[in-house]
C-alpha cells in the first residue's frame, strides 16, 4: 500500500502559461494586437445557484418540468460545458474551491459543511478570485449567501452588534458585500451590508414547517425572545440550536433583495467607476431548502414549488441580463451560471411526483461521490470573444476559474496559489485546448474519486471498494468494471495518490496540505511514527 510521504512533482500537464506570451496570444486569436486584447477585459458576473442539478434547467435537459428561459437564453448566446464539476458535493467545500483554486479537502475541512460562525475557511494570506480582480484594477463585490465562516461579536445571548463582522468577504478581496453569512438554518441570519447589519439579530427562531414543498422547513416570522437554553437543539430538531435572526428577515425575500442589492451595486458601478471593470460574485441561496417561491410564481412548473422556486431564480437572473443590455455592456460582460453542487434528496421524490429529473441521466445528487453530486450546469456567455450557441464537452473544475481569470488578465500565479486550478480559456476562445490533469472529486462524507479522460475511479472507503466507470459508456455509473481493469485501477491510484501527496494536481513545487495524513485516505497508509526513546 502505498505510504502518504512526499513523492516527485507529477507528470501532469502543465500548467496554462499566464503573462505576455498568453495576452500575445490572446490577441491572435482574435486578430487584434496584444494591447486591443488588453481593452477586451470583460466585467464579470458570476452567478451560483446552490442545490441546482444538472436536470433541471431546460437548456441542459429536454425532459425538464421545469422551463429556464433565461438560462437558455445564456446557452443559445454563449457555451454550455456539458462535463462541468464542482470541487465538493456540499456548500462550504464547494465555495473554497470555486474562490481559491485549490481543492477544500487540503484545508482543515474533511467533511460537512461550516455554521454561520467560526473562523473563515479562507486565510487572509490566501489569493481568491476577488483579491485576483482587485490587483488588476477591478471593482470587486460580493452578494447573497457566503457559508465559508466569519467572526461575529460576542457570542449568541451576549452579542454587540455595534462592532463589526471580521474575517469575512471583505477581509478576502471583496470591496463590497451584501447577504447572509450562511445557509438559513444555520445559527444566524440577517441582511448584512458591509460589517453591519441595519436591523440586527437579536431574536431567536426555530425552523417551522413548510406546507409547499417536500420535505422542507421555513425562517419566517414570528420570531421570539432568547431561549433559556441556547445550548440545545430546539423542537423542530436543529442539532445546532436556535437561531439567530433579525426581527425583519424573511426567508422568501432572499432572491430579491440579493438580486436588487446586485443591480443596484451595478449601476452604481456604471454611475461612479464605468472605466474600470467589476467582478461581481452573486451567490443565490436557491433551489436550496427553504423552497418557497413568491406567489406570483407558484404553479408555473411542472415540478411542484421545487420547480417554481427555479423559475423564480431563472427571472432574477434574467433582471440582470435586461440591466446588462440597458447599460449596453453586455457584449463585453463575461456572465458564468453554474451551481455548487448536485440537487437536494428530495430528488427522488420528484421523480416520482413530478417525474421530474433534477439530476437529469446521473445517478445521486448532494453529498454523493457519484455524477450526480458533482456534475453541475456551467453556463458561459461573453459576446465579445465567445461564439454563440456552442458547446464543450472538455472536463472541467470550478476551481479551474481562477487560472482561466489569470490568463486572462495576463497575470501570473503565485506557486503557492491556486494548487489545483487549470485553464480553461482556449476552449472559450476557440484555440486548441490542452488535455486536463485529473480532476479530484470528494463526498460530503469524505470518499474521494479521481476522474482522467474517460475513466472514473472512486475510491475505497470505509466498508467500500475500488469502482471504475467508463464515463464514455456508461455516465450513469451502472457498470463497475474495477475488476476487469486492474491496470487502470493501479494507474490511477498512483495519480490520485501523487496529487495528495504533493499538495497540488497542477505542475509546480510541491506545496503542503494544511493536514499530513486523515482516516479518509483509505488506500494510504499513515506516516509512520519514529520510535520514541524509552
Amino acid at each position: 500500500m502505498p505510504q502518504l510521504d512526499r513523492a516527485p512533482a507529477c507528470p501532469q500537464h502543465n500548467r496554462s502559461r499566464i503573462g505576455l506570451v498568453a495576452l500575445l496570444l490572446f490577441g491572435i486569436a482574435f486578430g487584434t494586437s496584444a494591447q486591443a486584447a488588453d481593452s477586451l477585459r470583460p466585467n464579470v458576473l458570476l452567478i451560483y445557484t446552490d442545490d441546482q442539478g444538472y436536470g433541471d434547467a431546460s437548456c441542459l435537459n429536454s425532459e425538464s418540468k421545469i422551463t429556464t428561459p433565461h438560462l437558455d437564453r445564456l446557452a443559445r448566446e454563449g457555451m454550455v460545458f456539458t462535463d462541468a464539476h464542482c470541487s465538493d458535493t456540499v456548500c462550504t467545500p464547494s465555495r473554497y474551491g470555486l474562490l481559491t483554486g485549490r481543492y477544500s479537502w487540503r484545508t482543515e475541512l474533511k467533511r460537512g459543511v461550516f455554521g454561520a460562525e467560526r473562523p473563515c475557511l479562507i486565510e487572509d494570506s490566501r489569493p481568491t478570485l476577488a483579491s485576483l480582480f482587485r490587483h488588476a484594477g477591478y471593482q470587486t463585490a460580493m452578494v447573497g449567501k457566503w457559508h465559508l465562516g466569519m467572526d461575529l461579536p460576542g457570542e449568541r445571548g451576549d452579542r454587540d452588534w455595534s462592532q463589526p463582522v471580521r474575517d469575512m468577504p471583505l477581509d478576502k478581496g471583496f470591496d463590497f458585500f451584501f447577504g447572509i453569512p450562511a445557509s438559513l438554518n444555520y445559527g444566524l441570519l440577517a441582511w448584512f451590508e458591509g460589517r453591519f447589519a441595519a436591523v440586527p439579530p437579536t431574536a431567536f427562531t426555530s425552523k417551522k414547517p413548510n406546507a409547499i414543498a417536500i420535505d422542507d422547513y421555513r425562517i419566517e416570522p414570528p420570531y421570539g425572545p432568547p431561549p433559556a437554553d441556547l445550548s440545545g437543539p430546539d423542537r423542530w430538531g436543529n442539532v445546532k440550536g436556535p437561531i439567530e435572526v433579525a426581527p425583519d428577515f424573511v426567508d422568501a425575500e432572499c432572491l430579491s433583495r440579493f438580486t436588487d442589492r446586485a443591480l443596484d451595486w451595478v449601476d452604481s458601478w456604471h454611475a461612479d467607476h464605468a472605466a474600470t471593470p467589476f467582478f461581481l460574485y452573486l451567490a443565490y441561496t436557491s433551489p436550496h431548502k427553504p423552497v418557497i417561491p413568491l406567489e406570483r410564481f407558484r404553479g408555473t412548473s411542472q415540478a411542484g414549488a421545487y420547480g417554481d422556486f427555479l423559475i423564480e431564480t431563472d427571472w432574477h437572473i434574467g433582471r440582470l441580463l435586461d440591466q446588462l443590455d440597458r447599460l449596453g455592456i453586455a457584449e463585453n460582460t463575461l456572465v458564468i451560471v453554474t451551481s455548487d453542487n448536485g440537487p437536494e434528496t428530495t430528488w427522488r421524490k420528484r421523480i416520482d411526483r413530478y417525474g421530474h429529473h433534477s439530476n437529469g441521466r446521473y445517478r445521486e445528487g448532494k453529498r454523493s461521490i457519484y455524477e450526480g453530486g458533482h456534475r453541475v450546469p456551467f453556463l458561459v456567455r461573453w459576446p465579445a470573444v465567445v461564439s454563440a450557441n456552442t458547446t464543450s464537452s472538455i472536463p472541467i473544475c470550478q476551481t479551474d476559474l481562477f487560472a482561466t481569470f489569470a490568463e486572462m488578465l495576463a497575470t501570473e500565479v503565485a506557486a503557492d496559489a491556486a494548487e489545483d486550478s487549470e485553464s480553461f480559456l482556449p476552449s472559450l476562445t476557440g484555440r486548441p485546448q490542452a488535455r486536463r490533469s485529473p480532476i479530484i472529486h470528494h463526498g460530503a462524507q469524505g470518499r474521494f474519486a479521481i476522474r482522467s479522460d474517460n475513466w472514473k475511479l472512486v475510491m475505497p472507503h470505509r466498508k467500500a471498494s475500488f469502482e471504475l466507470y467508463d464515463l464514455s459508456q456508461d455516465p450513469e455509473e451502472s457498470h463497475d468494471l474495477a475488476s476487469a481493469h486492474p491496470d487502470v485501477v493501479a494507474t490511477l491510484t498512483d495519480e490520485i495518490t501523487a496529487i495528495v501527496r504533493n499538495g497540488r494536481s497542477t505542475t509546480g513545487p510541491v506545496q503542503a496540505n494544511d493536514q499530513p495524513w486523515w482516516d479518509d485516505l483509505t488506500w494510504l497508509e499513515p506516516p509512520q511514527t519514529p520510535a520514541q526513546p524509552e
